[in-house]
């Protein structure tokens, strides 16, 4: 994946950044990419198009293993399952099923062309 420069400054405004051709992404899995210095998961669930990007970090086990996860679906909507603590986290929102008021950042990630680009 691709590695870009460090920007987390108060002022960044958040830009659209290449991280990967769609193909380098396995349908049904996640990869992590280094997005402005901050580590994000990215899953592809299906065989099409859907991409889904939140923050790497699994905030219980404080470890970057969410791009790890097994990728499942609960009430029609797709979620994460955390490979240490097996927290469930919403791929759209980032929202923790088993505890709401735990969450990650969700960011948006669209296809452009072939490319993969996480908006950070």
């Amino acid at each position: 994946m691709t590695s870009q420069p460090n920007t987390n400054q108060k002022n960044h405004k958040p830009s659209w950044v290449k991280v990967c051709a769609l193909s380098d992404i396995t349908p049904k899995t996640g990869v992590c990419a280094l997005v402005n210095g901050k580590q994000v998961a990215i899953f592809r669930p299906r065989f099409d198009e859907q991409l889904f990007a939140i923050n790497n970090m699994d905030p219980f086990a404080q470890s970057n293993v969410l791009s790890r996860g097994l990728i499942c679906e609960h009430d029609g909507e797709l979620w994460v399952a955390s490979p240490l603590k097996k927290q469930r986290f919403n791929l759209e929102t980032g929202r923790c099923l088993e505890d709401e008021t735990m969450s990650v950042e969700a960011y948006e990630i669209r296809v452009k062309g072939n490319e993969i680009e996480v908006k950070a």
